[in-house]
């Protein structure tokens, strides 16, 4: 049987049954409830901070109406960041490198966001379909081509974060094989292959946290 390099992205099965589902829930049991102490603990400290940073981070270009949307978004960057982590993990599976997982992600709140603009501000909505000034014969090429790229947004949401993730991730698997096959015949070479391993892991880690905050960063330009 042949085996491929993509094999790592099949969603894992026991017993005929995905494994998907467990993949996406555990990570929410990895997170402390709160308490009703006085005082917190260290851990629940930090993450009420991050928490209270990124929210404000968030909303800062988004006027009062949508800052119903706060713990939507909130709620959405923390699942993103923690299975974007947890897949970095050996012998682990990432929900997010699943293009199915992203556009069932990205098509739902990219169509509340136009269902709101259309019902909030629909002349303000329309008006972005034809840019200001723009000359006579050019209006129906436009609006076709501002249609299409409104329509695009879910698919562009989904393999940017989809593509991101799995180019690091077969990168990774390349170089550690590299550096394991290399090890008996160039320990030197294995040695340096290695370093530039552990490198492009810690660049990972960045890629996934600046990925998760990327996916919900424009879903609150496409708010706004």
């Amino acid at each position: 049987m042949t085996v491929s390099l993509f094999d790592q992205f099949m969603s894992p099965t026991l017993l005929g049954i995905p494994l998907i589902a467990l993949a996406i829930t555990l990570p929410w049991i990895m997170y402390p409830a709160p308490t009703t102490r006085w005082l917190n603990s260290r851990f629940l400290a930090l993450q009420g901070w991050f928490i209270n940073r990124f929210t404000q981070q968030l909303l800062l270009p988004l006027s009062l109406g949508g800052h119903k949307w706060a713990a939507l978004l909130t709620s959405l960057m923390i699942f993103l960041i923690t299975m974007n982590m947890l897949g970095l993990l050996p012998y682990t599976f990432t929900p997010t490198t699943q293009l199915s997982l992203n556009l069932g992600l990205a098509t739902p709140l990219w169509l509340a966001t136009v269902i709101i603009g259309m019902r909030n501000q629909p002349t303000h909505a329309l008006g972005h379909l034809l840019p200001e000034g723009t000359p006579g014969p050019l209006i129906p090429v436009l609006i076709v081509i501002e249609t299409i790229s409104l329509f695009i947004r879910p698919l562009a949401l989904g393999v940017r974060l989809t593509a991101n993730l799995t180019a690091g991730h077969l990168l990774i698997q390349l170089i550690s094989t590299a550096a394991f096959v290399l090890l008996s015949s160039m320990p030197v070479v294995a040695l340096l292959t290695s370093t530039v391993l552990v490198l492009l892991t810690l660049l990972e880690v960045a890629v996934a946290m600046i990925q998760a905050y990327v996916f919900v960063l424009l879903l609150t330009l496409y708010l706004q």
